[in-house]
């Protein structure tokens, strides 16, 4: 395994109590995290606890984590690495209670300390279904393992603004605000944090990066899949509250957000936070939420559901940098391909001199794209001269991946960095309260009084009333050029 260069992980050995320890996300996602958390030695001492409703003992955890990791790990291991992982491994059923938990945490914690002298910390991670979350987090607090804790919950923050506060206050009750980690894996993906280091380390682009020189923003994030075995869940979130308030809404905070004082947590949820009291209430009319034919006739869904598995909308940020630059996103599933895209749009020349049939404004304005899949990769195109005689322009692209760089290897999955900052305590990628609440007030109006769900055949790119929301504009998706293929 390469060095880890100082400073990047946790400087104390760490205890989790993973609750949805045998969960699909547990299987795809944090087992096999945690097992290259720990072998590549990014933690210098790891013990981790599953707990699930499934009446398992330890060795059958260890075989459903060797099992996870056969399956969904990206990365080649040894059996030596899977026999250390394995031993730092045990299980506690949620029925055997707060008092066996609590002995396991207290073994687990012996046993670090004979190799690594001094103190430790623990991660809770839930894991779980939104309604399992509060029985769990009292039963951490029964269990007295609240101090020297911290613990990590999976979205949604509540469904509207009241239930938001209510689960706030209620967590607060056994965690206070500086211990509560709400995880949003879009913000922990590499290309996320590009662009905070693309606006604030470049003095090419902040100058532009406002209303002056912007025109429009686009962030979208169709898939192809449908619900899977989400059906109940999905009946009663839909697209807006599992995408937009929880992912979308926080992309949108990394693109507007001014210049932090520093890159350190604070700073940074202090500017996110800026954004979010910047932006004007959801009106129902600037939205068009869709629905794939055939969504009625799934298993667990009523046959009159008028919840949307595709939402466009329009947003507005009213401050001085942002005023009048509309922000457009749109999710959904089954759509025609699965993308991650930020497009920005940059305002046209005031003046054109080049003569007509020159081909300069023929394909859009020049854009600037970020591509927030794992692998990151970026565009910026521009009118360019066709080589020969006369004055003729075709649309060009600069294009960066990660591919290029050499460094492809070293890049963290988003649940493997975000798990890494828990422990660390960098809540830089975290939602806090405060954010998450206002989210809820300003989608409020959609809320109370949202629109009739249009249908749209899957495979298509959703209702055709979405070309009206953006009109006289474009959707940037689907792309006319394509990425550049990585180099041989």
């Amino acid at each position: 395994m390469a060095k880890i260069p100082a400073g990047v992980g946790p400087r104390f050995p760490q205890v989790v109590v993973l609750v949805g320890a045998t969960g699909d996300l547990a299987r795809r996602k944090l087992l096999p995290g945690l097992f290259y958390l720990s072998t590549a030695g990014f933690i210098p001492g790891c013990r981790i606890i599953g707990m699930s409703l499934d009446d398992l003992d330890v060795d059958g955890f260890r075989q459903q984590a060797r099992s996870a990791l056969d399956e969904f790990s990206t990365r080649k291991f040894s059996e030596e690495e899977w026999t250390a992982f394995a031993a730092a491994l045990d299980y506690v059923p949620l029925s055997a209670g707060p008092e066996r938990l609590r002995a396991a945490v207290e073994q687990a914690e012996a046993r670090l300390s004979s190799t690594f002298p001094g103190e430790s910390r623990r991660l809770h991670y839930l894991s779980v279904p939104p309604k399992a979350a509060l029985p769990v987090v009292r039963l951490l607090g029964e269990a007295g393992l609240i101090e020297r804790s911290r613990i990590v919950m999976e979205k949604p923050f509540g469904i509207d603004l009241a239930s938001s506060v209510s689960l706030n206050s209620k967590l607060h009750e056994v965690f206070s605000e500086d211990q509560i980690f709400r995880i949003d894996h879009f913000l922990g993906k590499e290309p996320a944090q590009n662009i905070l280091a693309f606006r604030f380390a470049n003095g090419l682009f902040e100058p532009i990066w406002n209303r002056n020189f912007i025109d429009h923003v686009q962030i979208d994030v169709p898939e192809t899949l449908g619900l899977g075995k989400r059906a109940g869940f999905y009946e009663a979130t839909g697209a807006f509250r599992d995408m937009v308030v929880t992912h979308l809404f926080q992309i949108l905070a990394f693109m507007a957000m001014e210049p932090p004082t520093s890159l350190e947590p604070i700073p940074i949820s202090e500017e996110k936070n800026k954004v979010f009291r910047s932006m004007l209430p959801i009106a129902p009319t600037d939205v068009v939420r869709g629905q794939y034919t055939g969504y009625r006739a799934e298993e667990g869904v009523n046959p009159e559901s008028e919840t949307e598995t595709f939402i466009a909308l329009k947003c507005s940020i009213d401050n001085w940098r942002w005023a009048g630059v509309p922000f457009y996103l749109r999710t959904g599933k089954r759509l025609a391909e699965g993308q991650r895209i930020i497009s920005i749009a940059f305002r046209e020349p005031p003046k054109s001199m080049f003569p007509a049939g020159s081909g300069v404004g023929s394909q859009g304005p020049d854009h600037l794209t970020f591509d927030l899949a794992d692998a990151s990769k970026m565009s910026l195109s521009f009118y360019g001269k066709r080589p020969g005689p006369g004055m003729r322009l075709d649309k060009l692209s600069l294009q960066f991946a990660m591919h290029d760089t050499g460094f492809i290897g070293d890049v963290l999955e988003a649940y493997e960095r975000l798990i890494l900052d828990a422990m660390r305590g960098d809540r830089t990628l975290f939602t806090a309260a405060e954010g998450i609440e206002r989210l809820w007030e300003v989608s409020t109006p959609l809320l109370e009084a949202p629109p009739p769900v249009r249908f749209y055949a899957p495979g298509s790119w959703g209702p055709n009333a979405i070309h009206q929301l953006v009109a006289p504009r474009a959707w940037r998706l689907p792309f006319e050029r394509a990425w550049r293929g990585a180099n041989p």
